[in-house]
């Protein structure tokens, strides 16, 4: 696949959780981003389908330790209902329905309440710096032009949506990162982190609001702070088809 010029973002927030699949009900975090959310911030910034690429993430900077908070919170059952239904109500052509977190049978229609009640192990004031860079897929793309447009975007702090930090209630800020010698360095950490979750879709597909889940993952090692990511398509990233992994 042709590829663009590699660009660095610093991201920082105060809060931050990037799920352990292997912990089907609480909810505990890597002690660093995954790919997949990393990746999510880019397409946060600069990413549509019609454009023909994928963000490829390169490497992750920690720059500060990971330090982890306990947190109780309330998550609703339903999901948001589709998007032509929240235009319907937006123009008043119909009632809008609330998602209900407690309420009686009559209004639930169950004796169960609208919500559940989780404990989150989340990461706080985390900073990292995220290297990436635009895969294009079958179609020639124009990278050139698409690295163009993305420094411009960043660097005047435009985002399609909020990026954020693993739940879309813990936002992540942003600027575009250059060589200043007096920048933060990778803190001195070495973990070897075994499997880590690399993404939950197929990142060679044309993927939209209803593609399937496509799980992958990766032997994650942190060496002095810095964590590297190898290319999707590399044998190091073991894709997972039902039951069984394939490289």
């Amino acid at each position: 696949m042709v590829r663009g010029k590699t660009h660095c973002l610093e991201v920082w927030g105060e809060l931050a959780c990037f799920t352990r699949p292997e912990m089907k009900v609480e909810r505990y975090s890597y002690p660093v981003i995954t790919p997949s959310a990393a990746r999510g911030i880019f397409d946060a910034i600069y990413w549509k389908k019609s454009y023909g690429f994928y963000w490829q993430v390169e490497r992750v900077d920690i720059l500060g330790p990971p330090k982890y908070l306990a947190l109780r919170r309330n998550e609703v059952k339903d999901k948001a209902p589709p998007e032509r239904t929240i235009k319907t109500w937006m123009e008043g052509r119909e009632t809008p329905e609330p998602i209900w977190a407690d309420g009686s049978k009559d209004e639930l229609g169950t004796d169960q309440k609208g919500r559940t009640q989780r404990q989150t192990m989340a990461l706080k004031n985390v900073r990292y710096r995220l290297h990436a860079h635009m895969r294009a897929r079958g179609v020639q793309a124009d990278l050139n032009a698409l690295d163009a447009q993305f420094i411009r975007r960043v660097s005047h702090g435009k985002c399609y949506y909020q990026p954020f930090l693993g739940c879309r209630e813990f936002p992540a800020w942003f600027e575009l990162s250059t060589d200043n010698t007096d920048s933060l360095q990778p803190i001195p950490l070495d973990i070897d982190l075994g499997y880590m979750l690399y993404d939950v879709f197929d990142l060679g597909a044309d993927n939209d609001e209803y593609a399937k889940p496509a799980i992958s993952v990766f032997h994650a090692q942190i060496m002095n702070g810095v964590m590297h990511v190898p290319g999707y398509e590399d044998d190091a990233v073991k894709k997972v088809c039902g039951e069984d992994f394939h490289a």
